[in-house]
């Protein structure tokens, strides 16, 4: 393999990464304190040519090449000072990868060497390694052209929105009816059978679990075990290469897009799970791969003074630098990247706070948001924040910026107190089932922008939630020490497996009362992939490093989860054709045009409306609300008045089966029901005034048809 280097020239310092134009391609990489940079290209036999890069501006290294072209692998070589007690961590045997690299050849080589310095010493980051180190993974050129053929974003509006967190293997694994092949995959997720099967849920977008990249750290691989999850980036703009189907290099590029083309030709919108926070680099002794050689100061959160250590918001031993521009624009161009040339239709941002960080404190005015706030691309796309990380001051629930949606860690863990019986919370209850206006509603956000969700990757799963009382971590190998110890869960009585049908049924109702509360609640209603048929992870609630059965999506059928399926079905239907359900505006709390209707009141079981003291009562465990369809105070896409039905809503977490007076004796028109998470088949009409048996541990759903016109 050689390249004349008289046929080069200097190229352009953007776009950054690898461009090829149809001739050639162009190489661009930033690194402020960068002394040389050398083009690794190799061949399929591992062979290395060395280019040096010697044209320089504005801080980037830029050379173009002629002849290469799709399918080329590429790495750089970086010379610089090694000095770790500066932060300066270069050293030219490690080869890197490209952070602005379209695809990766293979995963990380753990074998042929990660370290840039000696490894298994406690100091050995001081000292440079060496020996060479070509463990990291391999950019590949690609050719970015692709035939979308018309493929239209569904710009599902977001309080219509219903968001399905799911993993594409785990998705597609067990499927009977996808091709082996294609187990596993981007295109196991555009299999006709599991873009059917979200249809036919009434999901209208898929949230996708980090493919950008990642690796599988060699302590998980050592173990026989992998990083599920991929939450351990290294490549921002390159899908991950273990959801490719076939051996083809680069093809999951294709493939990624032909998932999107697919999902968005059934009506169904693209989120990706992204992890800007942080790098699978790792602290001062973990591997070196790119960032960290390239220019480790300019892309890592040194602390000042002793810039040897890593500011650790993350838990993963490092934080992305967001106040350095390149860094800045290292993130921007990737996320502008997967909506423009990917296609895809929003972001839900791992440990967002980490990325609003100034010095120490979270700055919700950070040059993050006010970049993005202010993106022609960016700023039309879904944005939804984890608004939390681990370090001081983290936990951010209600602080994101207008445009921002958020995982409302208060709505889960209210949910699962109160139906799990912890008395006091009715008035927190309130505000979660309402779009927690207490948290959004001030800063000029609507209800939507609250992203219900009672389970998710991290924890356990649905049934799991009503079937331990403990985790169950063994099979992760870390001695049941990893994972969260305050679930806020209720076995109903044993741990684990049983056969006692009272328990049984005493889940069933639970999942189901869950359910329904996450889907009759005003914002956007989150499931975990699964949790619509019982899925259980056998009381494991970190599952990140169990790429198996375990986490794996089931797919054979029995009563209960069928069950459990279509009564998941009928509210998310119920949902979709009622706006009083999914409410864009927050409730005033005041008489309808000046009538005795309210747009929502809240009653006790006797029928009286509550007062101050029940709210407060440590007692309360069974309340209702009432939802009213006049009150709605917004126009559908035509612009006309919506009005809906009436409905009010019956939660009884308490040990007792009470009577439930419904309200409004004095309307002629009867009360329908919709949902009883007692029995699924139960039919009854009751009017205003009568009261409805409402048995312990249930919810019920009511309509009232709306006023003829």
């Amino acid at each position: 393999m050689s390249y004349k280097r008289k046929g080069m020239r200097p190229g352009d310092p953007y776009p950054l990464g690898a461009t090829w134009d149809g001739a050639g391609t162009q190489f661009a990489l930033f690194s402020e304190n960068a002394e040389a940079v050398d083009l690794c290209l190799v061949d399929d036999e591992g062979n290395e040519q060395r280019l040096p890069v010697r044209h320089r501006t504005s801080l980037v290294w830029h050379v173009y090449v002629p002849e290469v072209g799709p399918g080329q692998k590429y790495a750089y070589r970086v010379h610089g000072p090694w000095a770790p007690e500066r932060g300066l961590r270069f050293n030219p045997r490690v080869r890197l990868l490209d952070p602005y690299a379209k695809a990766l050849a293979s995963r990380v080589q753990w074998d042929a060497g990660a370290f840039a310095h000696r490894s298994g010493e406690p100091d050995g980051d001081l000292v440079m390694a060496e020996g060479e180190a070509l463990g990291a993974p391999l950019g590949v050129v690609i050719d970015p052209s692709f035939d979308w053929g018309g493929d239209r974003r569904p710009y599902v509006p977001f309080h219509r929105s219903v968001i399905y967190e799911a993993h594409v293997r785990g998705m597609t694994m067990q499927h009977p009816e996808i091709p082996e092949e294609l187990r596993g995959t981007y295109l196991g997720i555009a299999h006709p059978a599991i873009i059917g099967y979200l249809r036919y849920l009434g999901i209208t977008a898929i949230e996708l679990l980090p493919v950008h990249a990642f690796v599988h750290e060699k302590f998980l691989l050592d173990k026989g075990l992998r990083n599920y999850w991929g939450y351990h980036s290294i490549g921002f703009f390159a899908p991950d290469v273990g959801y490719r189907a076939g051996a083809e290099v680069a093809s999951e590029v294709r493939q990624f897009k032909e998932m999107v083309k697919a999902l968005h030709a059934a009506g169904i919108e693209v989120i990706l799970d992204v992890v800007y926070n942080h790098t699978a680099e790792g602290n001062h002794l973990g591997p070196t791969l790119s960032l960290r050689g390239i220019d480790n100061p300019t892309y890592y959160r040194l602390v000042p003074g002793n810039e040897r250590y890593y500011f650790d918001y993350t838990g993963t031993g490092n934080t992305l630098n967001v106040r350095h521009p390149q860094t800045l624009q290292l993130i921007m161009d990737s996320l502008r990247y997967w909506v423009l040339e990917m296609h895809v239709d929003g972001f839900r941002f791992d440990l967002a706070a980490a990325l609003a960080r100034g010095l120490h404190d979270v700055d919700q005015l950070s040059s993050f948001f006010t970049i993005i706030h202010q993106d022609p691309v960016l700023s039309q796309v879904k944005l939804i924040a984890e608004p939390w990380d681990v370090g001081p001051g983290g936990y951010q629930v209600g602080n994101f910026p207008v445009r921002w949606a958020e995982w409302n860690g208060r709505y889960r863990d209210t949910l699962r107190d109160f139906w799990r019986g912890s008395g006091g919370i009715a008035s927190d209850l309130g505000f979660r089932l309402t779009g927690s206006s207490d948290l959004y509603e001030n800063s000029g956000r609507k209800p939507y922008t609250s992203i219900n969700f009672v389970t998710a990757h991290d924890g356990f799963t649905l049934a799991d939630l009503v079937s331990y009382n403990e985790k169950h971590n063994e099979a992760n190998g870390e001695g049941g020490c990893d994972g969260a110890d305050d679930n806020r869960s209720w076995n109903c009585g044993v741990e684990g497996p049983t056969d006692d049908p009272e328990i049984l049924k005493l889940r069933a109702r639970q999942m189901r009362n869950i359910m329904a509360s996450l889907l009759f609640s005003q914002g956007t209603p989150m499931l975990l992939h699964g949790d619509e048929r019982g899925r259980t992870q056998q009381g494991n609630n970190n599952g990140y490093c169990q790429d198996s059965p375990l986490t794996w999506q089931p797919w054979g059928w029995d009563e209960p989860s069928r069950a459990l399926l279509e009564f998941t079905r009928k509210c998310l239907r119920i949902r979709h054709e009622h706006p009083a359900l999914r409410r864009s505006i927050f409730f005033k709390g005041r008489p309808i045009r000046g009538g005795k209707t309210y747009d929502i009141q809240w009653y006790r079981p006797d029928g009286e409306l509550m007062t101050d003291e029940d709210w407060s009562n440590p007692c309360t465990q069974c309340l209702g609300v009432f939802l009213s369809g006049e009150g709605l105070d917004d126009v559908d896409e035509e612009g006309d008045r919506l009005i809906d039905d009436d409905f009010v809503l019956l939660l009884n977490a308490s040990p007792c089966d009470l009577g439930f007076l419904l309200p409004f004796a004095d309307d002629p028109r009867p009360w329908q029901l919709l949902v009883d998470t007692q029995d699924d088949a139960a039919v009854e009409t009751r009017r205003g005034g009568e009261e409805t048996a409402l048995t312990s541990r249930s919810l019920k759903l009511f309509l009232r048809s709306r006023r003829s016109t």
